[in-house]
């Protein structure tokens, strides 16, 4: 598929050099988050609300109650930006001017659509589950009808997107490359704990390969 096109809005400008714009690397990014954060405004009050998400093709899925004034608002056709930061590492330098963090970010602008055929919300949910935690869709009881009328899911086609992505050292002034102070990079990454019960789980469950064995996986674009 082709590269998104530059837009006044996804035109990186600050540090342009980090800017990226192919579907391969925003569609790495998106597929690795597991939550993305949605910008709208209503009657000038702007809103920021974070909630999962899951990319299929060229489509976001989120989804939520039909109460929801994100939900009631978006599904309006309101103008919305979409963002997904994953942080990999704090950046040390020799001033604190330089300090920074190694991050790989991607921001969306559309808007959303209710999506009303019930093949596409169920295959949109199932997705969902899915992107969080693969492999457990087979093992849970699916929406009955009303947990399927009490559920809204939305789709943001992905046509006007970019990337910026930070990696590598600090990058100080040259003058400060000989003071006496340590410089570098602390990775930081998701790490899952070891799984815990639900008390009242009935005798003779075990943990789950996925939940036991549970970590962040990029899928293939």
């Amino acid at each position: 598929m082709a590269d998104f096109k530059k837009t006044p809005r996804t035109k990186v400008r600050r540090l342009p050099e980090r800017g990226h714009y192919d579907r391969g690397s925003i569609y790495r990014i998106l597929d690795e988050g597991l939550i993305c954060h949605i910008g709208f405004v209503v009657d000038g009050q702007p809103y920021v609300i974070p909630t999962g998400y899951v990319r299929v093709g060229d489509k976001i899925y989120i989804h939520g109650s039909p109460v929801s004034r994100m939900m009631n608002v978006l599904e309006n056709g309101i103008e919305l930006c979409l963002t997904v930061t994953l942080l990999d590492g704090l950046v040390l330098a020799r001033s604190a001017y330089h300090h920074s963090m190694n991050y790989r970010s991607v921001m969306v602008f559309g808007h959303a659509v209710v999506v009303d055929p019930p093949e596409e919300r169920e295959a949109a949910l199932r997705s969902l589950v899915e992107h969080v935690i693969p492999g457990r869709w087979k093992d849970v009881r699916p929406p009955n009808e009303i947990e399927m009328k009490a559920t809204r899911v939305l789709a943001i086609s992905l046509r006007e997107a970019s990337a910026k992505i930070r990696v590598g050292p600090p990058q100080d002034d040259a003058a400060d490359y000989g003071l006496p102070v340590w410089a570098g990079e602390i990775p930081l990454r998701l790490v899952a704990g070891a799984p815990r019960s639900d008390p009242q789980l009935s005798g003779g469950i075990s943990v789950p390969r996925y939940a036991e064995a549970y970590t962040r996986k990029t899928k293939k674009t």
